[in-house]
């Protein structure tokens, strides 16, 4: 479970993971305590942490997804989710996330 300083539950998950996993999915959390608090640019940096560094696990199709989320919130450019939308569709194509953004492609023009 990972609590914001407020102590509020942001994220949690269960069970054994391996190394790359676990760490994936803790990234995952602090990126979505940053993200609940408005932080953008902390939040894009733990979601583009995950990509780099577990690009491998379940979670990093989704760090992509909130990671252009946040650049999104930050500058309200809509092309940022389109290029984020075909990122997530040339590295991750048959994931929920790819589905997900696939919304977003309109906005890549």
């Amino acid at each position: 479970m990972v609590l914001d300083s407020e102590g509020r539950e942001q994220y949690r998950f269960s069970g054994y993971l391996p190394a790359p996993d676990f760490l994936a999915e803790l990234y995952m959390g602090l990126g979505k305590s940053a993200f609940a608090h408005k932080h953008w640019a902390e939040a894009e940096r733990w979601f583009q942490a995950i990509g780099n560094e577990f690009p491998e696990t379940d979670a990093a199709p989704e760090a992509l997804y909130w990671a252009g989320v946040c650049r999104y919130k930050a500058s309200n450019d809509p092309h940022v989710l389109g290029h984020t939308a075909q990122l997530i569709a040339q590295r991750y194509p048959r994931t929920s996330w790819a589905k997900r953004s696939s919304v977003w492609l309109q906005k890549a023009a």
